[in-house]
């Protein structure tokens, strides 16, 4: 989404001589995307970002896939994934394909003994329970219950969390994660018919500018390797910014849904976008208001995309026996809907309070090992009368 920010010191014009107080030059870097041709920041250093002191290890932490194809609906229970202290080593992929790695994770301990790098994907975290602060070489972002956190590709940074209890959706994208263009005009600006706006994302703030010399560890993920390489200089050497290319929070409380006379299709809930998938947010809302609606959604033939649903809070009002933190899997090719009873139920209510967070891939999702220790197994049998 173009949106400009800045923080901190910079020259008057780009490429141009940023001086110190000592009369040494501060370090130009160009933090950009899809080449020359995307969204871009330009970050002012105090070091040179290119120092590397070694290559201490690399470790191979690609999803182990048990299913590569399937048509079986699932359902994963989420809470059953088991909190670990290490930040990077509670993740936990599920789902998986050549866009998107899908997992949970419940991360005891804040990410302070290290710093994280992903080259290969922009992440996306969904804090479903836990608070605290991202910490990022362009600033800090306060985070809480129902934030969505976009870390663009390339971001050095580190959590920090106020309590052991965390439980984290997390997705990496191999693809850039943009707003809807949609809810766009031409010139990037997010529409008025858009469900919320550019005053709601929790942009960067207090800019931490370390100038310190020793051995720091950056934890660098590149093609399912966890590179550890070390740095004399702190990474977060960052005088002042300014550009597009940076990361933001977003609260799905902020939300607000699109309703109407009968039942509106799943593109209405649509929160974030790539070519390849799409993030969208159920949020409490008012049912369809025709006097004969009915408010659970209508049966669907699955055929371009595979559907995952994470439920967060709420009764889900199309489904049955459904708790925080399940995962439900509609695969591409047969079609799914409300569960036995939910249709004829919903007529006559007015609203639902469901929280969930849904992903919708255009191409097949891959089962994980990890995955298949917390699926119920009988799923895809609950449509039986």
């Amino acid at each position: 989404m173009p949106l400009y920010h800045k923080l901190g010191k910079m020259p008057q014009k780009r490429h141009t001589q940023f001086k110190k107080t000592d009369g040494g030059l501060y370090y130009e870097q160009l933090f950009g995307t899809i080449g020359f041709d995307g969204m871009s920041s330009l970050l002012y250093e105090i070091h040179r970002p290119t120092m590397v002191k070694e290559i201490l290890s690399e470790k191979d932490v690609s999803p182990k896939i048990a299913i590569e194809k399937g048509m079986k609906a699932r359902l994963l229970k989420g809470f059953e994934v088991k909190p670990k202290d290490d930040f990077l080593e509670s993740r936990t992929p599920l789902l998986v394909n050549s866009d998107i790695h899908i997992g949970l994770a419940a991360p005891k301990k804040s990410l302070r003994e290290y710093f994280y790098k992903n080259v290969d994907a922009d992440e996306m975290l969904f804090i479903h329970q836990g608070s605290g602060t991202l910490r990022t070489m362009l600033g800090n972002i306060a985070f809480e219950y129902g934030d969505y956190l976009i870390i663009p590709r390339g971001m050095i940074y580190q959590i920090d969390f106020d309590t052991e209890q965390n439980r984290i959706l997390y997705a990496e994208s191999f693809h850039p994660i943009y707003t809807p263009k949609r809810y766009r005009n031409h010139f990037g600006q997010l529409l008025e018919q858009s469900p919320f706006c550019e005053r709601d994302l929790k942009l960067p703030q207090d800019l931490e500018t370390h100038d310190e010399k020793g051995d720091f560890i950056i934890k660098i993920k590149k093609q399912g390797i966890l590179y550890e390489m070390l740095y004399p200089t702190h990474p977060f050497d960052v005088i002042g910014w300014d550009g597009y290319n940076f990361p933001y929070g977003f609260s799905i409380h902020n939300f607000e849904p699109i309703t109407g006379r009968v039942h509106q299709p799943p593109p209405v809930h649509q929160t974030f976008e790539t070519k390849a998938f799409v993030i969208c947010s159920f949020v409490p809302r008012l049912y369809d208001y025709h006097p004969l609606s009915i408010p659970a959604p209508y049966n669907h033939s699955n055929i371009d995309s595979d559907e995952m649903l994470y439920y967060v809070d709420g009764d889900f009002m199309s489904r049955n026996n459904i708790e925080q933190g399940h995962i439900t899997l509609h695969p591409a090719g047969i079609p799914h809907g409300p569960a036995p009873g939910a249709y004829e139920r919903s007529i006559g209510h007015t609203g639902t309070e469901e929280l969930a967070v849904m992903i919708d891939t255009f191409r097949p999702l891959s089962i994980t090992e990890d995955a298949l220790k917390i699926d119920d197994g009988k799923y895809y049998k609950s449509w039986l009368e």
